[in-house]
């Protein structure tokens, strides 16, 4: 891989997943990697529009791939969710039906020749080294994927489906130790916080569990919404099932960047519902 690459930030890492973008940013400047934000980028649908419209869930991350091919860079992103639906449409879009579909609707040509990484996969390169400044020594890590990073296989091709390890190998290099655990890949309940509540408190709580029974700190995710459904709901978790978890989840660009040498406030790390700086205070990482 190369060091520069279209950056394509999507609308959660704008809003309330910003730390995830800043973060992003941050580390990879500090490691030499060009990010280039897409110009005119659009939402990709997340995981709303596919369920809408099937067609609607291909066009909108294809009209980013299509500006991506004039820039004639790889197309990078942090977002699990977004990585999922450009990886999905750029596999659709090789049926020839369904590509001139998507040029006659934008009325714009395109060659579906563009490829989506995810920072996760950069990072993983064998010519990346980090210069960390602060190893994350004594930090137990829940490395948590979810299940859009590394699934469908045969679309993605990212990691192994079922024990993936690229976010582990990164936090070893960082000087923390990776948990062993059962549920890096597990499903948080995704989108359903506002239809069905209930199913991510259950799924949501059940990861948290495991993390904790495994002995980790913290949890790193590398997806907005599965950071959204761990961290904001550990007051409910506790009237609902007792246990007062206190886990702190972090983007795994934070835990990268706070062993470059960026501090908390760099990091954005007071964001985070659950407070992680007492934990990385107690580690001397804080």
């Amino acid at each position: 891989m190369g060091n520069a690459y279209t950056y394509y930030p999507g609308c959660t890492q704008l809003s309330t997943a910003e730390e995830f973008n800043t973060s992003a940013r941050l580390v990879c400047e500090k490691l030499g990697i060009d990010l280039r934000e897409l110009p005119d980028w659009t939402c990709c649908g997340a995981s709303s529009a596919h369920n809408t419209s099937p067609l609607l869930g291909i066009v909108l991350p294809a009209r980013n791939l299509q500006i991506a091919e004039v820039e004639g860079l790889p197309l990078a992103t942090a977002c699990a969710m977004c990585y999922s639906r450009l990886k999905i449409a750029a596999h659709e879009l090789q049926n020839p039906t369904m590509l001139e579909q998507f040029k006659d609707i934008t009325e714009k040509d395109f060659h579906n020749t563009v490829e989506v990484v995810h920072l996760l996969e950069i990072m993983d390169s064998e010519k990346m080294s980090f210069p960390v400044e602060k190893p994350l020594q004594d930090l137990k890590v829940a490395c948590y994927y979810g299940c859009l990073l590394t699934r469908p296989r045969d679309i993605v091709g990212f990691d192994d489906e079922e024990n993936p390890y690229k976010m582990d190998k990164l936090m070893d290099a960082l000087g923390a130790e990776s948990v062993e655990w059962g549920f890096k890949t597990e499903c948080c309940g995704a989108s359903l916080p506002l239809s069905r509540p209930d199913i991510v408190l259950k799924l949501s709580h059940r990861i948290l569990y495991h993390a904790k029974q495994a002995g980790a700190d913290c949890v790193a995710v590398a997806c907005p919404m599965c950071h959204s459904n761990l961290d904001t709901r550990q007051d409910e978790m506790k009237r609902e099932y007792g246990d007062g978890f206190q886990l702190p989840i972090l983007y795994f660009t934070q835990l990268l960047g706070l062993a470059l040498g960026f501090s908390p406030q760099d990091l954005e790390l007071e964001k985070h519902f659950v407070d992680p700086r007492p934990m990385l205070k107690s580690k001397g990482l804080a």
